[in-house]
């Protein structure tokens, strides 16, 4: 059996693994006597991947089969600040995984960033921080704001995010009909997009302790993973090749 390395974002982690990202998928969200279920988001890592800081090598050494040779299924080998001391080069695909154990591989690139097509915007940061944000900037022009280019004091060395579906919401905040979106204390998101458009700021934050979790049915193209050198674009399949490809796992982040 192969030791796999696995990035996790929530919580954010690097841990050794024999188990397959579906078969880890698995293990990590619906749990063990020790952990509870939960979505579970994390990245396959290069397996040559090592760092000065992080003990890979004895993380991998401990992580053998069990006497009766069922696998291991984790070892942790570090669990701060793990996303910033990983190069965007040794990241793999990204597995989403829904609360019972549904998994979705996502391939990443570095291009077909997608492009601002106006209005405003909802970002849930995932890690190693999770505020739920609203924006006037596209994803591209946000990530430089907190990563790449800072004009504030508030900065990060690496992020991971969501973009969202605002809806109606997007451009018209005040009277736009809220259809389907599951967001909680609507009536505070509508405030916070409406200040944006009278205050001479980027961002507003909607909720400092949201839950790094959130709907994957109100993904609005994907996830993005960047740190100073590059930023990598995860997109979803479009609801329609969800379901005739990935019916299970569609229907599983639709309940």
């Amino acid at each position: 059996m192969g030791v796999h390395l696995y990035l996790s974002m929530i919580p954010e982690a690097l841990i050794a693994s024999m188990l397959t990202p579906e078969e880890f998928g698995v293990y990590y969200a619906v749990g063990s006597e020790k952990k509870s279920r939960g979505q579970a988001i994390f990245f396959e890592i290069d397996p040559d991947f090592r760092h000065p800081e992080l003990a890979i090598d004895e993380g991998i050494r401990r992580c053998v089969p069990h006497p009766d040779g069922r696998p291991k299924n984790s070892i942790y080998i570090t669990v701060y600040r793990a996303l910033e001391r990983v190069p965007m080069d040794a990241i793999g695909n990204l597995y989403l995984v829904t609360q019972d154990g549904r998994v979705l591989g996502l391939e990443g690139t570095a291009l077909n960033i997608p492009e601002d097509t106006g209005g405003l915007h909802l970002y849930q940061e995932i890690a190693p921080v999770h505020p739920l944000i609203v924006s006037t900037l596209g994803p591209k022009a946000f990530y430089d704001l907190i990563v790449k280019n800072p004009i504030s004091l508030l900065t990060l060395p690496a992020v991971c995010f969501a973009e969202l579906r605002l809806g109606e919401l997007a451009h018209n905040p005040e009277y736009g009909s809220v259809g389907d979106l599951p967001y909680p204390n609507i009536d505070h998101l509508r405030q916070c997009l409406t200040d944006l458009s009278s205050k001479e700021v980027h961002t507003k934050m909607v909720d400092r302790l949201s839950s790094a979790a959130f709907p994957y049915r109100m993904l609005k193209s994907g996830i993005f993973l960047g740190n100073t050198e590059k930023l990598l674009f995860f997109p979803i399949p479009s609801q329609e090749e969800l379901r005739a490809k990935h019916y299970q796992w569609w229907r599983s982040a639709n309940m």
